[in-house]
């Protein structure tokens, strides 16, 4: 995704780029689809640049990304072939300890290198005890960004020891024009649906164009408002979401029921909110679920929908 907004991060990180001692570990905080693991590799590879040095298009062999790692070795296959694969749900020790050696040579090109970890959401307990002894003693010319959705979630010592640099949803123009520009097939409806349903992250708004989430987010909107007596919506749910649909489409879908969720708080009165939130527990403990099990899509659907009928009013007879 091109870069849009964030002058703010931008404005921060250049300035400290021209101060006389660089922070050498920095927290690019935000929720997910801002554009933040975009703004890490652009930042680290105007840090690591120096005059005179040519700089290579692709990868950069100064810039190590962390990531999660595809699931087995048949996704790595998957991976090789261009093919959708899974991944892991976590960024293992062994990958910070692999990490760890290479920081004990000289940079590739300058006298700089920088560590992305995305997200470090996903570093295991292990893991984030090994980071933290190189974020207490760095290596000269060793730089750490981190990149996470949720970063009251890190360690306090890994946070302790980081610069802060918050990410602030995009405002709805900045978000027309990341559709137009990256999405230009979908339909203004579908575009004006995104942004709604996105609330300012560019990422979910793309999602929702190209994932086909316009009739899904209807159905949705439709059961926590009325509720659904005869699961008719249920079903048409159920149907919207397709027979085979991919990992990616149905982690897009959880997404999607929290964005309901979250639209339903400003209209919902004080005598509904306890179902509010234990509604919200239970998407949530759904989508930690997620990642583990192989829920089966029409059932997945469909639990969905009982959790968003709960929303409804309840009727009396009149």
């Amino acid at each position: 995704m091109t870069l849009l907004g964030h002058k703010e991060a931008w404005a921060q990180w250049r300035a400290a780029m021209a101060g006389a001692r660089m922070h050498h570990a920095w927290i690019l905080g935000g929720k997910k689809g801002l554009g933040k693991a975009t703004f890490a590799l652009t930042a680290a590879r105007e840090l690591v640049a120096e005059p005179g040095v040519p700089q290579p298009p692709g990868e950069h062999p100064d810039v190590i990304v962390l990531t999660n790692l595809p699931a087995s070795k048949e996704d790595e296959k998957k991976r090789e072939d261009g093919k959708p694969f899974a991944l892991k749900r976590n960024i293992s020790i062994d990958q910070i300890r692999q990490m760890q050696l290479r920081l004990n040579t000289r940079p590739t090109l300058g006298s700089r290198r920088v560590i992305i970890i995305d997200p470090a959401d996903d570093l295991e307990k292990s893991a984030c005890n090994a980071l933290l002894k190189s974020l207490e003693e760095p290596p000269q010319g060793t730089f750490f960004l981190l990149v996470t959705h949720r970063p009251g979630r890190l360690l306090p010592t890994i946070r302790s020891r980081c610069r802060m640099l918050p990410f602030r949803p995009l405002d709805n123009r900045e978000m027309e024009e990341v559709l137009e520009r990256e999405a230009p097939s979908g339909s203004p409806a579908a575009r004006t649906a995104a942004i709604a349903a996105a609330a300012g992250s560019p990422g979910a708004a793309l999602d929702f164009v190209e994932l086909d989430l316009g009739p899904l987010h209807t159905l949705m909107g439709q059961i926590a408002a009325t509720g659904d007596a005869d699961f008719k919506l249920r079903g048409k749910l159920a149907d919207a979401i397709g027979t085979r649909p991919s990992r990616e489409r149905q982690a897009a879908v959880l997404d999607l029921a929290r964005t309901v969720l979250a639209e339903r708080m400003a209209t919902t009165p004080m005598t509904q909110v306890p179902a509010l939130v234990e509604t919200n527990a239970d998407l949530a403990q759904l989508a930690a679920h997620f990642p583990i099990y192989n829920f089966d899509p029409g059932l997945l659907v469909m639990e969905i929908g009982t959790l968003l009928a709960h929303l409804a009013p309840v009727r009396t007879a009149g």
